[in-house]
């Protein structure tokens, strides 16, 4: 997520194989409608401070994700941040194809993904540098969708790139619970990560094909952010 909106992801839990099994119990399993656009608030300590918008569009092979940050009040000085991903709907899950992550006043990052050669190419600033994909890549983008997309899975591992490096991310399915948000009360599937003292927990909407509802992120000196999905236009 741009910095407008989120610092680095950060956080874990995990569950029991049976608590794991009943928190799937009617989950959803296909893919979301070939067009979807979710808006969202991200606030620091209850502050907000940037709106947020999804766009995804896919055909069942191929998929786009587009995110569009526009900071408020003194932030929207900093311009439009908007992070863009393309790439492959697998019996998987999403495979990118490519990522640029386009910010008012700094380079552009890119990374793209190769999956025959087993390969990822990363540019931020100066030339760009080849190293191995791991089999478990992802953008630091489509992966907050890849949920919709993937078979049920109780954990899952996630090798982020955004064009200037990677971090390993690891999910574990925390539950199914009732969240409210500004759209109303919805049967979401939390996964976690991290502890009590540094975490992530996101919600996933079990009506909307388990698109993304809240982000809720924990860092050690106490300070707060939260995404929070305002609207999702389906068709």
């Amino acid at each position: 997520m741009s910095k407008l909106c989120w610092p680095p992801i950060s956080a874990f839990a995990q569950v029991s194989a049976f608590f794991a099994a009943a928190a799937f119990s009617g989950a959803a399993c296909c893919a979301p409608p070939a067009h979807a656009e979710l808006s969202f608030e991200t606030a620091r300590n209850g502050t907000v401070l940037a709106d947020v918008h999804y766009v995804l569009d896919h055909d069942g092979r191929t998929y786009r994700v587009t995110e569009t940050t526009k900071g408020r009040g003194i932030l929207a000085l900093r311009g439009t941040a908007r992070r863009t991903s393309r790439g492959i709907v697998s019996a998987e899950g999403l495979k990118p194809v490519e990522f640029l992550d386009e910010r008012t006043g700094r380079n552009t990052a890119r990374a793209a993904f190769d999956w025959e050669a087993k390969t990822i190419t990363l540019q931020y600033k100066g030339d760009p540098r080849t190293e191995p994909l791991p089999p478990r890549a992802h953008d630091r983008l489509a992966w907050l969708f890849d949920f919709a997309f993937a078979p049920a899975r109780k954990e899952v591992v996630f090798d982020l790139f955004d064009g200037k490096g990677q971090s390993r991310h690891v999910y574990a399915l925390a539950g199914r619970e009732r969240l409210k948000t500004p759209l109303g009360e919805f049967e979401a599937l939390r996964y976690a990560r991290g502890n009590g003292e540094e975490r992530t927990d996101i919600w996933f909407a079990v009506k909307f094909d388990l698109l993304p509802l809240r982000i809720l992120m924990l860092e050690k000196d106490g300070t707060r952010y939260e995404q929070v999905a305002t609207k999702i236009s389906l068709p």
